[in-house]
């Protein structure tokens, strides 16, 4: 029986019931569909797909038109969980009626039920707009990928007294603005679990240690499919990767020595009309047959 649709409302009650969080970052209709099959409450189509799906080196090439495209194959998928689009470079930091029409597109083009957004204080009025649009918004503070060449990489973030304190004014700030929900990325667990006690909303951490409300995790990540790089709060839960290396290598190798496909994957001829097609193939000339039919 299909559970009732997770909304932005059920996210937030779950921290004030101290029930976890359960997210992951997906990208398409297979990989989402089994996911929802699982009753997490929050699939996120990430701007990660940039390098996961797309090859690209960050999250900064992906446009918006990649990302509604991706964003339309999990929602076809989905039943159940809140569906969270997130907002790629250039998408919303520029002008801010540019930037509620793009997340408008999430919602009314991808079937995304909100948006997410990287930044802290300095994108609060844009937030607001988005909200005051009736556009649900999710935060990110800490590490925001779109930001690696101001940070000087994929670097951990807030390890400084200064910066500590700017996450957690930034946490307070977009919880002002009205965000349901804030990512906390690759920052200390201390910082994480002050702004989780200092906040309403729900935070979901993705290297923000054990007391984060929620977790995330890039679906490709833990089931150790991308591998390019490991982080090191990613923890494989699965080789799902080396089984499609095995799996590929059995097919390669049965294909090179013949044994697939056998006949029982192979489709049968009818018997009572297999000695009349074996005599017309043999008492024609087929290039002459063929041209008949032109």
């Amino acid at each position: 029986m299909a559970l009732q649709k997770v909304t932005v409302k059920d996210i937030i009650e779950k921290k004030k019931k101290g029930e976890k969080i359960v997210t992951i970052t997906s990208y398409d209709y297979s990989f989402a569909k089994i996911v929802d099959a699982s009753n997490f409450d929050l699939i996120l189509v990430g701007d990660s797909l940039s390098m996961v799906m797309l090859g690209y080196r960050n999250t900064l090439s992906v446009t918006m038109d990649e990302m509604i495209h991706h964003t339309k194959a999990v929602s076809r998928a989905v039943s159940n969980a809140l569906i969270v689009g997130d907002m790629p470079f250039l998408s919303y930091k520029i002008d801010i009626k540019e930037a509620v029409k793009n997340a408008g597109r999430f919602i009314q083009e991808g079937g995304a039920e909100a948006v997410k957004v990287e930044g802290g204080t300095e994108i609060c009025p844009t937030i607001k707009t988005m909200i005051n649009a009736d556009i649900q918004v999710m935060g990110h503070i800490g590490l925001t990928p779109q930001a690696i060449y101001k940070f000087g990489g994929f670097l951990v973030q807030g390890k400084t007294l200064e910066a500590a304190k700017k996450l957690i004014l930034d946490a307070k700030n977009l919880e002002e603005m009205g965000v349901f929900s804030i990512v906390l990325e690759s920052i200390p667990w201390q910082i994480a679990k002050l702004i989780t006690s200092t906040v309403e909303v729900p935070t979901i951490g993705i290297g923000a240690g054990p007391y984060c409300d929620g977790q995330i995790l890039v679906i490709h990540d833990m089931l150790g499919i991308f591998t390019e790089f490991k982080p090191k709060f990613l923890k494989y839960f699965g080789n799902i990767g080396e089984s499609i290396s095995q799996a590929l290598d059995n097919y390669k190798n049965e294909v090179i020595n013949g044994v697939y496909p056998d006949h029982e994957h192979s489709y049968e001829f009818p018997e009572q009309d297999l000695d009349k097609i074996n005599e017309w193939f043999e008492s024609v000339d087929i290039n002459e047959e063929a041209h008949k039919l032109i």
